[in-house]
């Protein structure tokens, strides 16, 4: 199967398999980290074929949603379904576990430069104004409080610990999203997550003057 045909085959799988979705995980998502990081890999090099394809499938093996084994097997799965090669499927399932955020004190940094772009493009987009309704899209799908001042932002030492995890959406901020900015990869990306860390403290600060008034 021609490689365009097998990206229009992981668009129509994942746009099935997350067309129900309301925790901020959705198509719109997908596209959005696919046309980031093909933008990205513009400047930066790496394979667009490994780039595209790990961009619309990274959240099939999220272990938020199937847990590691089951989202990898699914992953496998579709990739093998479509007659992927064994080179580049062993390639994609790389990135794909390679770039979620598994707690602050938790070194996730990727190994190849076509990991790194998605990475980059994934944060990007937990990040800024979208960063911030997905942020509370997912708190509330997964019944967390929006704030609880009294509760302070814990710096998870382990992938375990942040996984266990309960935090409520304000200090979901302070324990992953505005850490991102200074985990960036490539040059392209620290560019462009300047901005968008500078929106999420200026509504950070507003939502807690608010609440406090």
């Amino acid at each position: 199967m021609k490689k365009e045909l097998q990206i229009a085959k992981a668009e129509e799988y994942v746009k099935k398999l997350f067309c129900h979705d309301a925790s901020g995980h959705d198509l719109q998502h997908l596209l959005r980290v696919r046309k980031m990081a093909l933008l990205i890999a513009q400047q930066e090099g790496g394979n667009p074929f490994l780039i595209e394809m790990a961009a619309l499938l990274h959240d099939v093996a999220d272990w938020k949603f199937w847990g590691e084994e089951k989202g990898a097997e699914q992953l496998i799965q579709f990739l093998s379904s479509i007659h992927t090669d064994i080179e580049d499927c062993k390639a994609i399932l790389n990135i794909v576990q390679s770039i979620s955020f598994k707690g602050a004190k938790v070194n996730t940094r990727p190994e190849t430069i076509e990991a790194m772009i998605v990475q980059d493009s994934d944060r990007l987009d937990a990040i800024g104004a979208i960063g911030i309704a997905r942020a509370f899209a997912f708190g509330g799908v997964h019944g967390r409080m929006m704030y609880d001042f009294e509760s302070k932002p814990q710096m998870h030492q382990s992938f375990e610990e942040y996984k266990s995890s309960n935090s409520n959406t304000f200090n979901h901020f302070h324990e992953k999203l505005l850490l991102l900015k200074n985990r960036m990869n490539t040059a392209t990306a620290k560019s462009l997550a300047e901005e968008r860390h500078l929106f999420m403290e200026e509504f950070l600060l507003r939502f807690f003057n608010e609440c406090e008034s």
